[in-house]
């Protein structure tokens, strides 16, 4: 199945791109996907206690399973001023 990882703020900078599209077994889970970035990008394993995870405009914890077409954000915690 295709899904596209979108990156923002600090984690964009780590990552090196702003967005990936991404071929994935059927029945994923954020846990394996955010295991499989850490691997392409090590840098963003040091912000895996902090990571917040979207599916299109929902936080979703790491058991959700990635549907075909689905627009994962990955981003720091929302800070406020």
């Amino acid at each position: 199945m295709k899904a596209t990882v979108q990156f923002f703020s600090q984690l964009r900078d780590l990552a090196g791109v702003e967005k990936i599209d991404l071929n994935l077994p059927d029945n994923t889970r954020i846990s394996d996907l955010l295991g499989n970035l850490y691997a392409q990008f090590p840098a963003l394993r040091q912000h895996d206690n902090s990571i917040l995870v979207g599916a299109g405009v929902e936080f979703v914890d790491r058991n959700y399973e990635i549907k075909s077409g689905d627009e994962i954000s990955i981003m720091p915690p929302v800070q406020g001023g």
